[in-house]
């Protein structure tokens, strides 16, 4: 049985901000995206303003109304970073096999290592110790035999704690918990199966299979055998090649898109940087395009479909996301964050039918094969197209080269 360690670093970005700011500790804090670039919302916030009803997410006028006494600080992605570094080079200490999940997660497989540290328990103890006194940050770590329910159980007690989940405790420990508790479980799917009376994690687990395959498709039969702790997913190393099945990006947006040509806009920003990781790829042309859209309430929806013919075109998965667009969003409310992604690879096996432009598809191909040496050369934003030239603040922004860093937990808690 595999010993799987889950590190989260409790209150991220706001515990580096007091970490760089000392006299901020016993004040509640918010780290905040900027008024102008994002309507101002909370991206962290520390544990007395969680205290005080803050949320992630909360607009900064929300959050000055549940906690008057609250400090706004902006974000500082570059000092979050380096952080990270210092706190993965810890986990590496006891183990190669380490897995960053963000900025401020981490999931460890000691399996083969634990034996020269005591367990696994042991070692979950030595990395909350080493953390804390290094670094002056705190993390809470679950231990398990599993990465969803070590996830779990770093979410149980915060924070600065170890919570085990064993083969001989889940059923009282991760059973009891609420279903949306459980890692890949959004609000829609929480939806469906609250309104099918599945509310916590254990009764999914107890939930025919078949059952769950009836409400959520496939997706039914993963969330089932992640309840009853049958997750096998490996913990990558670092340097260890993934069975890449997809590849994308995402953002969140610098401001609210109110209209359609906004969002184009930003598709076909995404779709550039897609499209020349694939093209930098062995994995040869995409077929299917998956587009995720959330709205300024953090609601969600998504959708994907094929293009009409494999490619690595970015204006071809730009064009197809802007379809699936139209298609899944109401337009309820304005957007505030896009992702863009492709799969279902040729795997340079690239067919041509008779009806296929070989010519005009080539041409494309090579002119942004051009770009992509230019871009290379003199950085990401050297040549840009026109239309992303309408918008001063997306001209410089470097979405390939910069965009790795997400708010913490920005979409869930």
């Amino acid at each position: 049985m595999r010993t799987i360690l889950h590190s989260d670093c409790n209150n991220f970005y706001a515990s580096v901000e007091m970490l760089r700011r000392p006299e901020l500790r016993g004040v509640p804090v918010a780290v905040c995206g900027s008024k102008e670039d994002r309507h101002g919302i909370v991206l962290a916030k520390n544990q007395l303003a969680k205290e005080a009803g803050v949320k992630t997410g909360d607009v900064l006028w929300r959050a000055k109304k549940k906690c008057p006494d609250i400090v706004q600080l902006p974000a500082d992605f570059s000092a979050y970073l380096r952080v990270s570094k210092e706190v993965r080079k810890i986990y590496e200490r006891y183990t190669d096999c380490a897995e960053a999940f963000g900025i401020d997660e981490c999931w460890l497989d000691v399996t083969e290592t634990q034996g020269m540290f005591g367990g696994g328990r042991a070692i979950a103890e030595k990395i909350r110790a080493a953390v804390q006194g290094e670094i002056g940050i705190t993390v809470s770590v679950g231990v398990s035999w599993n990465k969803i329910f070590a996830k779990l159980a770093s979410d149980i007690k915060k924070p600065d704690a170890v919570t085990e989940i064993t083969p001989e405790n889940y059923r009282q420990t991760a059973w009891r918990l609420p279903v949306e508790d459980l890692l890949y479980v959004g609000g829609a799917t929480k939806r469906k199966l609250n309104a099918r009376g599945v509310f916590t994690i254990g009764q999914l687990a107890r939930t025919p299979e078949e059952l769950l395959r009836e409400w959520l498709g496939k997706w039914g039969s993963y969330l089932h055998a992640f309840a009853n702790g049958q997750d096998r997913t490996p913990v990558y190393r670092r340097e260890e090649e993934q069975n890449i099945k997809s590849i994308g990006n995402s953002l969140t947006c610098h401001r609210d898109l109110e209209t359609e040509e906004d969002v184009y806009m930003l598709l076909l920003l995404l779709s550039d940087s897609v499209a020349a990781r694939l093209r930098e790829s062995p994995f040869g042309k995409a077929k299917t395009v998956h587009l995720s859209v959330t709205d300024a309430a953090l609601g969600h929806c998504g959708k994907q479909g094929k293009m009409p013919l494999p490619s690595r075109v970015s204006i071809d998965i730009a064009d197809c996301a802007f379809g699936l667009f139209r298609a899944v969003y109401p337009w309820m409310l304005p957007v505030r964050a896009l992702g863009v992604s492709v799969s279902n690879f040729t795997g340079g096996n690239d067919q041509m039918n008779i009806f296929t432009d070989i010519i005009g598809e080539n041409k494309r191909e090579r002119m942004e094969e051009a770009v992509d040496k230019l871009r290379k050369r003199y950085g990401n934003t050297i040549i840009q197209r026109a239309t992303v030239l309408k918008d001063a603040r997306l001209k410089n922004l470097d979405i390939r080269g910069e965009h790795v860093i997400h708010p913490e937990n920005f979409f869930g808690k």
